[in-house]
């Protein structure tokens, strides 16, 4: 439902205007249906939006290595959900960019999350022809203080 909503919000502003969204906007939006896809469970459709020479956590995580690693986010966690924290995007040359955001990442087997994590991520986005390809992606635990 979410990701339908992003379409059409996206269909709609494109429409309504006759300049094309951003970078920030376009980078937001691919981060967006990444979220609904990866909570839907759709792992095919989230990895749509990676490209082929992606690398994550600084090198360590390949493509092939960061979608069996989603499958078992996805397969651990019959709800899994994530809140992103704003997103500050920042253009970093023709068809670059980069984004960070802060992500609170929780999952379970009923409608009550049993765990949760908060991140930190960085990302490096490629535009490839009309869509935005997430090139790389580091993410660390974000420790909290116990009250």
């Amino acid at each position: 439902m979410r990701f339908a909503f992003c379409l059409l919000l996206v269909a709609l502003l494109s429409a309504g205007c006759s300049e094309e969204l951003s970078v920030e906007q376009q980078v937001i939006a691919t981060i967006r249906n990444m979220e609904y896809a990866a909570e839907e469970g759709l792992h095919l459709e989230f990895m749509g939006y990676v490209a082929d020479s992606f690398g994550a956590q600084h090198g360590s995580m390949d493509r092939r290595e960061f979608h069996r690693f989603m499958i078992f986010q996805i397969n651990q966690n019959r709800r899994l959900r994530a809140q992103l924290f704003p997103i500050f995007v920042k253009e970093t040359g023709a068809g670059a960019a980069s984004a960070q955001f802060r992500v609170l990442v929780t999952g379970g087997g009923g409608l009550l999350p049993e765990n949760g994590q908060l991140f930190d991520v960085e990302t490096q986005w490629r535009r490839d022809g009309g869509d935005w390809q997430l090139e790389q992606a580091d993410w660390q635990a974000v420790n909290l203080p116990v009250l």
